[in-house]
């Protein structure tokens, strides 16, 4: 089993960065594929992107081009960059692992088996 721990959430002016971490733990991490899964108020969950174990990647299109996914798996932790944020991007982040990998295809929510317990961002316009 894995256990997942966030930091980095913040509140942030639109156009702002932030960098999310997510800290592993339980389970050999390097066998898992790691997403980090949005979810806003009265919207449905949203997987924003996935990375597998050597680094293939898949990512939503409300976020290509702007956030990037990376891992390092000597150190068990997962990354999410996001740059360029909009009000639209304000939700709690989830840090979300699948023992199966996702072969470079963006993952649906549902598929994640261990979840973090979330953590909030906020972009303010």
């Amino acid at each position: 089993q894995v256990q997942l721990v966030e930091s980095g959430g913040g509140s942030v002016q639109a156009g702002g960065s932030l960098r999310l971490s997510c800290a592993a733990s339980g389970a050999p991490y390097s066998m898992y594929c790691m997403g980090w899964v949005r979810h806003a108020p009265g919207k449905e969950r949203e997987v924003v992107a996935n990375i597998d174990s050597d680094g293939t990647s898949a990512y939503a299109d409300s976020v290509k081009g702007r956030f990037t996914i990376s891992r390092d798996n000597g150190k068990n932790t997962l990354y999410l960059q996001m740059n360029s944020l909009k009000p639209e991007d304000t939700a709690m982040y989830y840090c979300a692992a699948d023992p199966n990998w996702s072969m470079g295809v963006l993952l649906e929510a549902d598929q994640f088996e261990y979840w973090g317990q979330g953590i909030l961002v906020t972009v303010s316009s």
